[in-house]
């Protein structure tokens, strides 16, 4: 039978709603979506646009990886939200340098009309444990 393993890290991010930062099933780490809160306050998302949202929800999906004691570079697969596909360009431009450059892995950008507290992104992973 399938193993399944439910995480609350530790030093991560409050949630926002009700659910674990991550769920481990077999060889992998499904990584609950990330939104630009502040990592003490669900409910203050940081100031500014599409760039600092990024910045804010790429650090706490690091911090989720790190109480997995993983890291981007074991990440296969991304799904990122955005609320306004003006700021793709903009958004890619600080994701990409989470990554080792030539190793990001698979990915799937949606449009979306609203996100929880406002957010104008939201990214969640899958990474090999």
């Amino acid at each position: 039978m399938l193993e399944i393993v439910r995480h609350m890290v530790a030093d991560g991010p409050k949630t926002v709603g009700p659910f674990h930062h991550a769920v481990s099933a077999g060889d992998y780490h499904f990584i609950t979506g990330q939104m630009p809160t502040l990592p003490d306050d669900s409910t203050k998302v940081v100031k500014g646009g599409i760039e600092e949202q990024t910045r804010r929800v790429m650090d706490n999906l690091a911090l989720v990886l790190k109480g997995l004691d993983s890291g981007f570079d074991r990440v296969v697969f991304a799904r990122v939200y955005l609320v306004n596909f003006q700021d793709f360009d903009r958004m890619n431009s600080v994701y990409t340098t989470y990554f080792e450059e030539g190793k990001l892995p698979s990915r799937t950008c949606i449009g979306v009309t609203g996100l929880a507290v406002g957010a104008l992104v939201e990214v969640d992973l899958i990474a090999a444990r």
